[in-house]
């Protein structure tokens, strides 16, 4: 039998001629085999066939295999292919149909103005937790990396040298009086820590020469 192109064309099968699918992300050939397995008889074979084809669920849906926490989702997405209408013994729950035009809960923002915008809302809430802190120790090293954050951010947004005193100024007044660095301690300490490390950079230093060295001396008297 002879066909001509015209005819050809009009037996191919077009998506657009399908039932649309219900999740794109798993395909066709998912969705005719979650249809196939709703048509079964015996209750044990649907369950059965429901469990290989989740794993193969799992296997087009990386997202769900890595996080155990969102197995149920994957589940909920085999009822939905079918309709609400598969009889299993299913380890999760039928959801509700009413799901599918459930909103998702609106999220709640922070009000208010941010002080010092360069800084962010983010500086505040860890400027607020650093006052909540009862030990001094803890509290001083809590102080102490929000003043060299703030440092860094005004830096950023100003493109100018800007001296410390502002930026404890700055964080006081954020902190409503609670935090107080003490510019003098964290220089010194600075100071110590970069003495310490110049120390400790000299004797490597020191050391490697003398390793050298030893060598040097073992080559020569293997020369001789």
């Amino acid at each position: 039998m002879k066909y001509n192109l015209f005819e050809l064309r009009m037996e191919k099968d077009y998506n657009t001629q399908k039932t649309p699918l219900i999740l794109k992300e798993y395909g066709r050939n998912v969705q005719k085999l979650v249809e196939y397995i709703a048509t079964l008889s015996s209750k044990e074979e649907r369950t059965r066939y429901a469990h290989t084809l989740i794993s193969l669920m799992k296997q087009l849906n990386p997202s769900v295999r890595e996080h155990n926490d969102n197995a149920q989702r994957i589940w909920d997405h085999l009822f939905l292919m079918s309709d609400f209408n598969l009889d299993i013994d299913s380890p999760y729950p039928i959801p509700e149909r009413s799901i599918l035009h459930k909103k998702p809960k609106s999220m709640t923002y922070r009000v208010g103005e941010v002080t010092y915008k360069h800084y962010g809302r983010n500086i505040e809430i860890l400027i607020t937790k650093a006052a909540k802190i009862t030990e001094p120790e803890e509290k001083q090293q809590a102080m102490s990396f929000i003043f060299k954050l703030m440092k860094s951010f005004y830096a950023s947004w100003n493109k100018e040298t800007v001296d410390d005193i502002t930026i404890a100024n700055q964080l006081r007044e954020l902190s409503k009086g609670q935090l107080s660095i003490d510019l003098q301690a964290m220089r010194s300490e600075a100071h110590s820590h970069g003495e310490r490390g110049d120390r400790e950079h000299h004797k490597d230093r020191n050391r490697n020469n003398n390793n050298n060295n030893s060598r040097k001396k073992n080559k020569d008297r293997k020369r001789k």
